[in-house]
């Protein structure tokens, strides 16, 4: 028998001074099996960082042909679409052809680097393709931050992202390595 996703409610708070964005969502996330709390916690910075009504999670993990997060404009196009870690570069080719902007959002430190550097020169041909690394405090505890229903407060400020769940705070600068044209 499979198993099934565990299901976490969140409360995110989003106050994004650089683009004076000032939301709170009520979002509902399904963390698949395989996934760690590291990673749900990752999707839930990712969607703090590209806040907006139209932004939802995807079925992720469960689907090939679907990112982590995706914004679809009224007309049923996909206007942001949203990878996590290190995806195949061929995967990111063919979604900046169905997308207007992908971003992907790396995070590990040992793997995202040796990703970036094997992949970079074909994915800085994307012209509509914004890469991202999120530097994670070393020995955040990501299980103790992921509770089944959690209050999460998010800032960004002059690109740095203050994210707090529970009694933990991290300060998050994102690193730019590629930016859309």
């Amino acid at each position: 028998m499979a198993l099934k996703a565990t299901i976490y409610k969140a409360e995110l708070e989003v106050s994004d001074l650089d683009r004076h964005h000032y939301e709170t969502y009520a979002l509902t996330v399904a963390k698949h099996p395989s996934e760690t709390a590291e990673r749900m916690m990752i999707r839930l910075m990712a969607f703090a960082l590209f806040a907006d009504e139209g932004l939802a999670f995807t079925r992720g993990l469960s689907t090939d042909s679907e990112p982590e997060l995706w914004k679809m404009s009224p007309q049923g196009d996909i206007d942001l679409w949203v990878e996590l870690g290190q995806p195949d570069e061929k995967r990111i080719r063919k979604a900046c052809g169905r997308a207007g902007e992908v971003v992907i959002v790396g995070y590990g430190d040992h793997k995202a680097e040796p990703w970036w550097q094997k992949n970079r020169e074909a994915l800085c041909r994307c012209d509509n393709l914004t890469v991202l690394y999120l530097p994670l405090p070393e020995g955040t505890d990501f299980e103790a931050m992921a509770r089944r229903t959690m209050t999460i407060q998010a800032t960004i400020d002059d690109g740095d992202l203050w994210f707090t769940a529970g009694d933990t705070t991290l300060q998050v600068p994102p690193a730019v390595w590629k930016q859309a044209s």
